[in-house]
């Protein structure tokens, strides 16, 4: 029987936790590599950190955006990495580009890059005519 892996769903829906945890529940297997290495925390119930491992990119190699629930974090590195001779090599350095579905009303709320990690703060704020309504009976 093929099983299906359903963590890069967890990994990538942010916001929407407990559809997530369904499915990764579901399916779970082996852990996918992936570059960079992130976490995402949970604050509190309204707020998330992805935290990004991007030694040897500056702030200017790196972008983020969000377009249509869509985070999208960004890093190009110059091309002058040819011209460099090692003897080992241990840090991966190559652009990369990876994208988080993020649930309804998840707003990117700030960005810090501090120590080679890349700190992405999100908050859910519902808006107030989306929040339930505690009705008075007469």
């Amino acid at each position: 029987m093929r099983t299906i892996d359903f963590s890069p769903l967890y990994r990538s829906f942010i916001g929407s936790d407990h559809l997530a945890s369904q499915l990764d529940k579901a399916g779970r297997t082996a852990k996918q590599n992936s570059f960079p290495p992130y976490n995402v925390e949970v604050l509190d119930e309204q707020k998330y950190r992805i935290s990004m491992a991007v030694a040897g990119f500056n702030r200017d190699a790196l972008s983020i955006e969000v377009k249509e629930n869509t985070l999208t974090v960004e890093g190009t590195l110059a091309d002058n990495q040819s011209e460099r001779k090692f003897m080992h090599k241990g840090i991966s350095e190559r652009s990369f580009a990876r994208k988080f579905e993020l649930g309804d009303h998840v707003n990117v709320v700030g960005a810090d890059l501090k120590d080679g990690i890349l700190h992405i703060d999100l908050e859910r704020i519902v808006p107030e005519s989306e929040k339930p309504q505690k009705i008075t009976i007469d």
